[in-house]
């Protein structure tokens, strides 16, 4: 048996157990980071400050590696320019950021603990990743 199950259910855990206790998966809180001008929470820029660190030793200790330790190879993405797709999603992605105050991860552990606002988010998420493949095949 592989331990690539074993290892994402892991990893999902961490991951959803640190949105959980940072407070990434509270709506207002988000909405309070993006509030410079009025009642600014510095909290999601700790939390993304320590996320780059781990980042940055993840990519030291992946330099270093063979081959992953559940996989044969490692697939890792490559660099684009940046283009009006790439522009626009991070535009959309940011003000669904700020308008719902969860990102793609948040909103799905956020289904555990808060069902009812969660799914609609998801929904509308959802949604949107269906138009985008409609457009992609025209």
């Amino acid at each position: 048996m592989s331990a690539r199950p074993l290892l994402a259910l892991l990893s999902g855990t961490l991951f959803g157990a640190g949105l959980a206790l940072s407070g990434m998966m509270d709506p207002s809180r988000v909405r309070e980071f993006l509030d410079v001008g009025g009642a600014w929470d510095p909290t999601l820029a700790f939390v993304m400050g320590g996320a780059l660190i781990v980042m940055a030793l993840a990519w030291g200790l992946q330099r270093r590696m063979l081959k992953p330790v559940a996989a044969e190879r490692f697939e890792l993405p490559g660099t684009r320019l940046i283009d009006a797709r790439l522009i626009g999603g991070s535009a959309l992605f940011g003000i669904g950021w700020g308008l719902g105050g969860l990102c793609p991860g948040p909103a799905l552990a956020s289904l555990a603990l808060n069902p009812l606002p969660a799914a609609v988010f998801v929904a509308g998420m959802v949604l949107g990743m269906i138009v985008l493949r409609l457009f992609d095949r025209a």
